[in-house]
């Protein structure tokens, strides 16, 4: 028997066939080429992308150039008081949410207190010698809220005679603290955020924590019972401990022309890096709204007015003391 008659009788030796070879797909990058007379792919969601196991920096960076394409031609809307949507979102809080969620370990509690559509008067406590408990606020809503609302915070008039500062305040959806402002917000159906204590809670000492200091004349409540809209406390653990005020430098502060200058463990004596704020552990609490719809005509009483101011202060402070409960250690996971 030869050879080849030995092979031809190999079983499945006449059946046997090379694989094909596989088609030429022609790319641009990482991309695709669409054949002609295809029609381009539509761009996927970043998350799709990832579980499609393409590679999303070019979409990422499409992005970025369609969002400096539309700041530099000037196409995107402000409104009345200079809030600016698509910079918040694109922006500040993505570089928020890195010390909300990493840094802080932020978690959120009593967030279905917060109404879904219409009004409401957000207030808090105030603490942590640099205002981050109200940024903190904002990117908590806007992170936990069902509908991914956006907090207007009342800031106090230091903030707008700063040059930059006044510009990045009103670009994130700040504006003064006064009633006009606030009523106009709340009539247009916003949600605004207020911190009654002002200066007084953020630059109290550390020996004094999470003890709620006077809620000033309660313009807040006049400018709530005015538009009918509810208030909603807010209790916030954590910003006590970022900053520790150990005192209080008057003198300079005077000098300087600020509310105060503190001396913490890591400020001045590390210069910038005191800056750095401690990464305590946060919790907020949303407590349960506060109705004022039918109180709207004693606006203007002010017995009505400090009752209720005192009744959200009550409130604020209980809720404290059982957050702090729930959180035995400052600095835990």
């Amino acid at each position: 028997m030869s050879q080849d008659e030995y092979r031809d009788m190999l079983p499945g030796h006449t059946d046997f066939k090379l694989p094909e070879p596989p088609p030429v797909q022609r790319v641009n990058g990482r991309r695709p080429i669409p054949e002609k007379g295809e029609p381009m792919p539509e761009p996927m969601p970043e998350p799709v992308a990832v579980a499609a196991g393409l590679d999303v920096w070019d979409q990422r960076v499409a992005d970025g150039l369609a969002f400096l394409r539309r700041r530099l031609a000037g196409a995107y809307e402000v409104d009345e008081f200079g809030f600016d949507p698509e910079l918040a979102e694109t922006l500040f809080h993505p570089l928020l949410k890195i010390l909300y969620r990493d840094w802080f370990r932020t978690e959120v509690l009593g967030i279905e207190n917060v109404p879904s559509e219409g009004s409401a008067l957000v207030v808090g406590n105030h603490s942590g010698t640099i205002a981050l408990d109200a940024l903190m606020l904002t990117v908590g809503l806007r992170d936990k809220h069902p509908q991914q609302r956006h907090l207007r915070l009342l800031g106090a008039d230091l903030v707008f005679r700063l040059p930059l500062a006044s510009e990045l305040a009103r670009a994130a959806g700040a504006t003064v603290a006064c009633n006009p402002d606030a009523e106009r917000l709340m009539n247009s159906g916003q949600l605004v955020g207020v911190f009654p204590e002002g200066f007084k809670g953020i630059g109290k000492k550390f020996s004094e924590r999470y003890k709620l200091q006077r809620f000033g004349r309660g313009g807040f409540v006049s400018a709530a019972l005015r538009t009918g809209t509810p208030i909603v406390p807010v209790a916030i653990v954590g910003a006590e401990e970022i900053y520790p005020i150990l005192a209080d430098l008057k003198p300079l502060a005077r000098l300087l022309g600020i509310p105060y200058f503190p001396i913490t463990p890591t400020f001045p004596w590390l210069g910038p890096l005191g800056m750095i704020p401690l990464p305590s552990k946060w919790l907020i609490q949303f407590c349960p709204p506060i109705p004022t719809a039918h109180l709207t005509e004693f606006a203007d009483d002010p017995l009505v007015v400090y009752n209720l101011a005192d009744q959200v202060r009550e409130t604020i402070q209980a809720t404290l003391h059982e957050l702090l409960e729930k959180r035995p250690d400052p600095f835990g996971p």
